[in-house]
């Protein structure tokens, strides 16, 4: 096999209350990548299409983590990569990690699958830390895995795949503006009282166990976010109303996708993600703000060969 094509899964990263720690994978949203062996040793970049990205392999998410993995490996070619992108950069939705992930999942099938799709992980991160300054899984973990993932350690690296409960779905409004991961961080406080990060990791434990035990409701009690979200909220307009008007509607919980704009719910059912598509919609509908909106379960198989 000389030339692949890949689908590279969307992402939603810290689900609330798993700031940089927990994700999950989404199903029918993703780019698309090609990558080929060339005679020539090396990364080239030499077609992007639907984003305004560089082609020079040092600056762009996916030559780096792939010049990452080349330096673990002896291969006897070079690489190609093609990217379709569907996933618009700060998008909240994991752009540079559908990237990332994707040249590394490629060429790691056309090398023999020396690595397996966990250890492609922490190359992946490397085009995470070009993109926003800090090498994290949250996103390139659930994109190679699938499912929900939660990043137990970075160093060393202990990610954990949980399997979605098979009615959750998750509804994804991005209002179109750009929020870029590192102006999002920028906002966080680095000390947290006491009292915000009890209740914090007690959510993350109770979404963790509502996720294993199919337990919807306990899932819609965990999504609350004590730290992150109060911060940066105010940088993504109606974010309330949205999160609100998803409510109102039977979602489990929402909250801030990645690092924003883009806005999740998780919801029971498909009927039910459908109508907090709808009021979440009504809301920028009422404010004039152009969106994207996306329904869809949660992907369970992550990167896959097209």
């Amino acid at each position: 096999m000389n030339e692949i094509k890949v689908f590279c899964p969307a992402t939603i990263a810290n689900l609330s209350c798993g700031f940089d720690v927990l994700g999950l994978c989404l199903d029918n949203v993703g780019d698309e990548m090609i990558i080929r062996k060339t005679t020539e040793k090396g990364v080239k970049i030499v077609k992007i299409e639907g984003a305004n990205l560089p082609l020079e392999t040092e600056k762009n998410v996916a030559g780096v983590a792939l010049l990452a993995m080349l330096e673990e490996v002896e291969a006897e070619f070079g690489f190609e990569i093609e990217i379709y992108k569907n996933i618009k950069a700060g998008s909240g939705i994991g752009s540079s990690a559908a990237s990332s992930a994707g040249a590394v999942f490629g060429a790691n099938e056309l090398l023999g699958q020396p690595f397996s799709r966990k250890e492609l992980v922490k190359f992946a991160m490397q085009g995470e830390k070009l993109a926003s300054g800090n090498a994290h899984a949250d996103n390139v973990a659930p994109a190679l895995l699938g499912g929900f993932t939660l990043v137990r350690s970075s160093t060393p690296l202990d990610i954990i795949k949980i399997e979605s409960p098979s009615l959750l779905y998750a509804t994804v409004i991005h209002p179109q503006i750009e929020l870029k991961t590192s102006d999002a961080r920028s906002v966080l406080k680095q000390t947290v009282s006491l009292k915000s990060a009890i209740t914090q990791w007690g959510n993350v434990g109770g979404l963790i166990a509502g996720l294993y035990t199919q337990d919807y409701e306990l899932i819609g009690r965990s999504l609350h976010d004590e730290i992150v979200e109060p911060l940066r909220s105010v940088l993504i307009p109606g974010f309330d109303l949205v999160k609100q008007a998803a409510y109102e509607q039977g979602a489990l919980g929402s909250g801030i996708s990645g690092s924003g704009p883009s806005i999740f719910a998780l919801s029971k059912g498909a009927e039910t993600a459908e109508k907090v598509a709808k009021a979440m919609c009504a809301v920028y509908d009422s404010i004039n703000l152009p969106y994207e909106i996306h329904v869809c379960k949660v992907n369970d198989e992550g990167m896959r060969v097209i």
